[in-house]
């Protein structure tokens, strides 16, 4: 078995064979570093975090390269309303943007560059751009020709005619046609500005992705991703700047996750509903909202709205309960074997290659999602019914979902026998104290383990624990 990875390129799935296996040079555009995140910004961190980590898990050595905008007009606008200059800004919202994908799980990049530090890369690149005759100079701006460049409009599938159809010139902008595009713009008043061979200025969007993914990955990228809406404009303009300056492809394959809409519609400012990561972080579990973003295929459309992230909840919680009356199983296992544990192999069996050849299609996660349920039925059934249990079935199930929710991460899994002696007694003598009613002791000593770490559940079958 093989990946296969839909392009958007191609518009096909196609298997997947980076140019010097196994190493993968993997770039995704980050973020405008002027706001919080929202919550269709995470769903693209989110799903591409696990394709990385999916691509580890399958023999490949992956270098993500994920860029912070730092210089733009939303940066420039936001600072100035605000009094503050535009790399302060940056920093508390790149701050910001790592705290609220660490509460996602999200895995940090390895290489992640600032525009702003990579001035000279954005200059030499405009700079072999006018010596190829791509780009020309206009009043002290510099612009990307886009006549120049045949295949511009491949990515978004459209032709030069109906981009024009839809291309507007904004007041002040000086350029031969309306789908040409800014490389460098001339300083104004109140804006960060560098030297350059055209005058002081700072660089255009587009630009800045593409000198700072080939400063950090000198060659054709493996893969190149980003949300839906980064197809048109800005990757098409990338794809033509690279054409233009080296002559060569700017990435192999072209990765886009899907719109996500509120409440059936299209989240924007003007109707209210932009729905952030911290906000929703104060309401929803985070680990609800990682399996609410994994349960859909990355490339379709998906509904955000509180009743489904419940039901996303409702289902995370009913995996984690299995997964901990798993581990609680093993502390009393032994070498049993009878039917329930034939029956057991098999679905442990068939789990694990259904769960590859979902991942491997495209990374199917709601697919995968799917499997890690038919297996928790499974083993539901024969932790009713397979007493006395088998250890080492019971350990190689454990595994299973050790490794899959490595690449998921959407449940705790605590080891067996992995509470401390301490905490272990604290918990002994808070189910004394309910047994006798003091219930104030018992609030305290929930209270202690939470600060700690450790979050009490009391159910039907006993205390349950785990870690926050």
């Amino acid at each position: 078995m093989t990946v296969r990875i839909f392009n958007t390129l191609t518009r096909r799935k196609e298997e997947f064979m980076p140019g010097d296996p196994p190493r993968v040079n993997f770039y995704v555009c980050g973020p405008t570093v002027y706001d919080y995140i929202h919550i269709g910004n995470a769903r693209v961190f989110i799903v591409f975090d696990v394709v990385r980590r999916y691509l580890n898990y399958r023999g490949y050595e992956v270098k993500l390269v994920q860029n912070y905008t730092d210089i733009d007009d939303k940066m420039i606008n936001r600072a100035n309303e605000q009094g503050i200059t535009v790399a302060e800004l940056a920093d508390r919202f790149i701050k910001a943007y790592e705290e609220d994908v660490q509460t996602l799980r999200v895995r940090p990049a390895d290489i992640k560059p600032r525009a702003t530090e990579h001035i000279p890369q954005i200059i030499a690149l405009i700079e072999r751009l006018l010596d190829n005759g791509y780009a020309y100079i206009s009043d002290g701006d510099v612009y990307y020709d886009t006549s120049r460049f045949e295949g511009y409009g491949k990515l978004s599938h459209q032709k030069q005619d109906e981009l024009l159809a839809g291309a507007r010139v904004e007041p002040g902008e000086k350029k031969r046609s309306p789908l040409d595009f800014a490389l460098w713009k001339q300083k104004k008043e109140g804006e960060p500005s560098w030297e350059s061979p055209w005058g002081e200025g700072r660089p255009g969007w587009h630009i800045e992705c593409s000198a700072m993914a080939t400063h950090y990955i000198n060659d054709t990228l493996d893969i190149h991703a980003g949300g839906a809406d980064l197809i048109f404009p800005h990757h098409e303009n990338e794809i033509a700047q690279t054409w233009g300056a080296d002559k060569r492809p700017l990435a192999r394959y072209w990765m886009h996750a899907g719109y996500l809409n509120i409440d059936d519609q299209k989240m924007s400012k003007s109707l209210g509903n932009v729905r952030t990561v911290r906000e929703l972080t104060t309401i929803h579990e985070p680990l609800d909202l990682r399996f609410f973003i994994l349960s859909a295929h990355y490339r379709s459309p998906l509904n955000f709205n509180a009743e489904l992230v419940a039901q996303s909840r409702v289902g995370r919680q009913r995996l984690q309960e299995m997964i901990t009356n798993l581990v609680d199983a093993l502390s009393s296992a032994g070498d049993a074997a009878d039917e329930a544990e034939d029956k057991l192999k098999i679905a442990l069996e068939g789990a694990g290659k259904r769960f590859i050849e979902a991942m491997d299609d495209d990374f199917n996660t709601a697919d995968g999602l799917g499997v890690l349920f038919e297996l928790a039925r499974s083993c539901n059934i024969y932790l009713q019914e397979g007493y006395p249990y088998n250890r080492g079935l019971l350990e190689k199930v454990l595994q299973f979902y050790r490794d899959t929710n490595d690449l998921f991460e959407i449940v705790d899994i605590m080891e067996p026998g992995s509470l401390d002696a301490e905490v272990t007694a604290m918990i002994a003598r808070r189910d004394e104290a309910r047994a006798s009613r003091d219930f104030e002791t018992a609030d305290r000593i929930r209270n202690e383990l939470s600060s700690r770490g450790i979050i009490i559940e009391d159910t039907a079958h006993g205390t349950r624990w785990k870690r926050r």
